[in-house]
């Protein structure tokens, strides 16, 4: 299908093994497929594009919009029930408690005359919250075909392969499908093809392979990279505008960015100002470090996450390793403070400087503190990447080629009070000098 071709780009082996999968209208389709992939791969926007193209009908429902599981049932059949109303604003809002309930009014909604002999696809985004409602409720949208004799195709998308969500007592395996992350070739075909229509592509596409030689090695997240681009493309092409350059000086084009690029690095992910600001810090050529909290430690508005793995890192790097057990387990036992103590260890840690710690002892103290359950996808290492290049936390290397990387905290303990306070945690019950 040439027009798909043209509006999904690098995803030509997905589109078509998906297209393979759905088969004509009116043809049985699998009963559930799993879609997995690091964040900005494609997932989402390549499954709606081919449902929409292809006219197959369909809902759509985010897992983290309906966080429990009556307006995650609801949502669904209210969605196919004006897809099914030959009258707009006419039907009635369908109430659902329990997912046998679902079943009986899902039997019903799809007796509609345009969706008779079609096969209706169910997709359920951010997948991986269904791990944390009913337990019946994976296993019951897995066999959904069977249990609702009907034609239904249940697509699941998420940031976790499908061994984190197979129950224990076994469920019907899913048609298992991976979307890799994009390759530099691939990010750079596909941001090129925003150029904007008053410039040449090759103009554009020699930008954005200026952009992807800085950005690329600290950043492959797609929405995020086409968001620099779109920023810093009017500094690249201001000498154009003045007259100064022309579209071929590649030389003295990427030296009127360069210094703005870097500036740039600073915020990865961070979106500590807005797009307007980053425009006039561009325009009066100010230093990042002059505009209101950019890039300065005391004003940093970290993600939520990387709050949490900041204080980790922190309690990882001053404490002993052996105080993990005492702070971090609930059952751990009476233990009496003098046994930790050793002549070597009478000074403060934090008069000696921070110590290096592995990985799994941050991701361990990391899933201790945090309130809800923190799923180990790629988001929470691209965080932790982040605080690396913003040089927060600094990487120390491997002891040897059996241990992980292992990290220090660089920030004072003004910063992680500061850093606690907005998350409500008690950083000083935790810190084993003060006690």
């Amino acid at each position: 299908m040439p027009h798909l071709e043209n509006v999904v780009l690098c995803r030509e082996s997905q589109v078509s093994i998906l297209q393979s999968l759905f088969g004509e209208r009116h043809h049985f389709s699998f009963p559930s497929i799993f879609i997995y992939g690091h964040t900005a791969s494609g997932k989402t926007y390549v499954t709606q594009t081919l449902l929409k193209t292809l006219e197959l009908p369909h809902v759509f429902v985010n897992c983290v919009e309906c966080f429990t599981l009556r307006l995650l049932l609801e949502q669904i059949l209210n969605k196919l029930d004006h897809l099914s109303s030959s009258e707009d604003g006419c039907s009635t809002e369908i109430t659902c408690e329990t997912f046998n309930d679902f079943v009986r009014l899902f039997k019903q909604v799809t007796t509609a005359e345009n969706l008779k002999d079609q096969t209706v696809y169910i997709v359920l985004d951010k997948a991986e919250y269904l791990r944390d409602m009913e337990a019946n409720l994976l296993p019951g949208f897995l066999r959904l075909q069977e249990l609702a004799d009907r034609n239904v195709t249940v697509l699941f998308l998420s940031e976790i392969v499908w061994e984190k969500f197979r129950p224990n007592t076994g469920c019907f395996e899913p048609f298992v499908l991976y979307f890799p992350d994009y390759s530099i070739g691939n990010l750079q075909k596909i941001l090129s093809h925003d150029h904007p229509p008053e410039y040449s592509a090759d103009f554009y596409a020699a930008y954005i392979n200026i952009l992807l030689g800085v950005f690329y090695t600290v950043c492959r997240d797609l929405k995020e990279l086409r968001h620099l681009a779109v920023l810093n493309f009017p500094k690249y092409c201001e000498p154009v505008v003045k007259g100064e350059a022309s579209e071929r000086d590649t030389r003295k084009l990427w030296r009127n960015i360069e210094p703005h690029l870097k500036k740039a690095m600073q915020t990865v992910y961070l979106r500590e100002i807005s797009s307007s600001q980053w425009e006039k810090l561009q325009k009066d050529d100010t230093d990042p470090g002059q505009l209101k909290g950019l890039s300065a430690h005391t004003h940093v508005e970290l993600p939520y996450y990387s709050k949490f793995i900041l204080i980790a890192a922190y309690l990882a790097s001053y404490n002993p390793a052996r105080t993990d057990k005492r702070f971090f387990l609930k059952h751990h036992g009476k233990i009496k403070k003098t046994n930790f103590l050793k002549k070597h260890e009478k000074t403060s840690n934090h008069l000696l400087g921070p110590k290096p710690f592995p990985l799994d002892r941050l991701l361990a103290i990391l899933y201790s503190i945090v309130d809800s359950r923190v799923a180990p996808t790629a988001n929470i290492f691209s965080q932790i990447t982040s605080l690396v290049t913003l040089q927060l936390l600094t990487l120390v290397g491997h002891d040897d080629q059996l241990d992980g990387p292992k990290y220090k905290c660089t920030v004072s303990l003004d910063f992680i009070r500061a850093i606690a306070r907005t998350v409500n945690f008690d950083i000083i019950k935790y810190l084993y000098d003060f006690l």
